[in-house]
C-alpha cells in the first residue's frame, strides 16, 4: 500500500549467487578512531587528492563522509543486477557530467591486493541542469571544481581494509584484515 502511495517501485530482491557465508559482514574495531576534516582543493580527481592528503597523516585505511563542494568533472556508473547471474551485481557504462554539486557521499579508502590504494565511493550529486543523480563516483575520473569537497574522515589505524575475492557475492568487496607488517 505505501508504494501504491508513494509511487515508487518495490525494491530489488538480492540473491548472492555463492555459496552462503554464515557471516557476512566482517568487522574490525579500532581503539584510537582518529577523527579529522579535509579540504579537498580543485583541480585534482578526488582518487589523487585523498591518497595524497590521508598518506600525508598516515593513514591507508579510512572510512569517509564526503560534503558539498563543486566537481568540475565527474565520472559515475550504476550498479546493475548481472543478468547471468554470475555475480551478484555488475557496473553498467560509465557517464561523465561536468559542473556537478556534490551533495554527499561516502568514501572508503583501502588497499588492492597489491598494496595499491582503493578509494570506493557512492555519492549523490546535482547536475548543472538541476536533476539530482546518484551512483558509483568513478574517483579517478571526478576532478574537484572551483570550491572545494569536505571530506569527514575516520582513520583506521589498528587494521586495514584491502580488497579480495568473495564467494558468496562472486566479486571482490574491500574486507578489513589484520594490518600487514612492512619492513
Amino acid at each position: 500500500m505505501v508504494e501504491k502511495l508513494m509511487g515508487l517501485p518495490r525494491s530489488r530482491t538480492v540473491v548472492h549467487p555463492g555459496p552462503f557465508r554464515p557471516v557476512r559482514i566482517d568487522r574490525m574495531r579500532d581503539e584510537k578512531g582518529r577523527h579529522f576534516r579535509l579540504s579537498l582543493p580543485g583541480g585534482r580527481t578526488l582518487h589523487e587528492s585523498l591518497v595524497q592528503a590521508l598518506a600525508d597523516e598516515g593513514v591507508a585505511s579510512a572510512s569517509m563522509t564526503l560534503l558539498g563542494g563543486e566537481l568540475a568533472e565527474l565520472g559515475f556508473c550504476l550498479a546493475l543486477p548481472d543478468p547471468t547471474g554470475r555475480v551478484l551485481a555488475t557496473y553498467g557504462a560509465p557517464h561523465t557530467v561536468h559542473g556537478a554539486c556534490f551533495i554527499f557521499g561516502n568514501a572508503t579508502l583501502g588497499s588492492s591486493a597489491s598494496g595499491t590504494p582503493v578509494v570506493h565511493c557512492h555519492g549523490a550529486f546535482r547536475t548543472a541542469e538541476g536533476a539530482v543523480r546518484g551512483g558509483h563516483i568513478l574517483t579517478d575520473r571526478t576532478v574537484v571544481g572551483r570550491r572545494s569537497v569536505t571530506a569527514v574522515v575516520t582513520a583506521l589505524d589498528s587494521f586495514e581494509l584491502r580488497v579480495v575475492y568473495d564467494d558468496e557475492t562472486r566479486m571482490p568487496l574491500m574486507r578489513p584484515q589484520a594490518r600487514r607488517i612492512h619492513g
